[in-house]
């Protein structure tokens, strides 16, 4: 019997031999049907958890609650991986990081996946030797203000003094504004983000910067009077977050990246965490996919069939992991905007699980 490495080459010389033809086509189909689980996970299997990096306390996003659980958007990123690779959406080790020590616990393999409000730029997506895998909140970076200096607009920061943290997109962002604008702002630089806001109420600046959902965190739940202080309405950039991953292993980059696109096609199609085993019975295909009960997708990610099922009854759809930790139903009720599905009129857009 030929080996594949035979049957690749005569796949280009000519042949009068149909047979050897249809066998790599056939041989071909079953390879690119199968897929291999990946370091990555085999190693998650054996530990019998993920290792999952988050922020040291962003409210709404990654943060732990009064009994030491961890909430948030980005908290039931990890757990919906976690329940789709292990079957158990709490079978995960929370790592709280900076923003310097984020991207070397991810290159060192200290933490399997950071899902840690970071957004999706070229420098971190070309150099850095990671994966972003999919958007799980656009956001823009803003200013909080002090309400009593009754400032409207973010060109009224001429020459004013801007807390920002190092080693951030924020500080590259705030810096281009500034000179793009001949505004002459004077950032003040800090090693975390604690120490950024907590100046700004101590009076040490005029202004914070970070993205508009961190402020809006802030201000509900660190600041001594939420009254006393402004978010306002300009969006200096373009801030697209979602979860990484090294660049290692691409059977790990296939299962993060469409985990999240499940749970993004289910808010499309309606599936609930509640109605998720109920659905089962849909005569449409796509629900049927997504609910384990059509065609099996799990295969081609190492995965079983009901992968997408788990995360769906672990966390909900991406609609309901929003409202829960930032939207209405959270302190921060930040609005869905753009958000929202793309057959919502916003800009979230999965790829079909198909």
């Amino acid at each position: 019997m030929p080996t594949l490495p035979d049957l690749l080459r005569l796949r280009h010389m000519p042949s009068p031999l149909p047979a050897w033809r249809a066998v790599l086509a056939v041989l071909l189909v079953a390879a690119s049907c199968q897929a291999h689980a990946g370091k990555t996970l085999d190693g998650i299997r054996q530990r019998g958890q993920i290792n999952c990096g988050v922020s040291t306390g962003v409210a709404g996003f990654s943060a732990p609650d009064a009994k030491g659980r961890w909430t948030g958007l980005d908290v039931d990123i990890c757990r919906a991986v976690a329940a789709a690779v292990l079957g158990d959406g709490d079978k995960v080790n929370f790592v709280p990081l900076n923003s310097q020590q984020r991207f070397a616990a991810l290159q060192s393999g200290q933490i399997d996946v950071l899902s840690r409000n970071t957004s999706w730029t070229l420098t971190r997506d070309a150099s850095l030797g990671f994966h972003f895998t999919a958007i799980t909140y656009i956001d823009g970076q803003a200013f909080l203000v002090p309400t009593k200096l009754k400032v409207t607009r973010a060109t009224q920061l001429k020459g004013a003094q801007v807390c920002v943290q190092s080693g951030t997109t924020t500080e590259k962002n705030l810096a281009d504004f500034s000179r793009s604008r001949k505004l002459g702002i004077k950032p003040i630089v800090f090693d975390t983000y604690e120490a950024g806001f907590k100046a700004l109420f101590a009076g040490r600046c005029q202004a914070y910067s970070a993205d508009a959902s961190a402020l809006a965190s802030i201000r509900s739940k660190e600041s001594p009077n939420p009254a006393d202080y402004t978010v306002l309405p300009d969006l200096i950039s373009k801030e697209p977050l979602g979860p990484v991953v090294r660049r290692d292993d691409d059977e790990w980059f296939a299962i993060v990246k469409w985990t999240v696109f499940a749970l993004q096609e289910a808010e499309e199609l309606g599936i609930t965490q509640a109605q998720a085993d109920a659905m089962k019975s849909s005569d449409d295909p796509a629900i049927q996919r997504l609910v384990g009960s059509g065609e099996d997708m799990g295969k081609l990610l190492g995965l079983d069939k009901a992968w997408s099922l788990r995360t769906l009854k672990a966390v909900g759809h991406y609609g309901e992991i929003f409202e829960r930790n930032v939207g209405a139903q959270s302190p921060l009720k930040l609005p869905r905007g753009v958000n929202r599905p793309w057959n919502q009129g916003g800009l979230i857009y999965a790829p079909p699980v198909r």
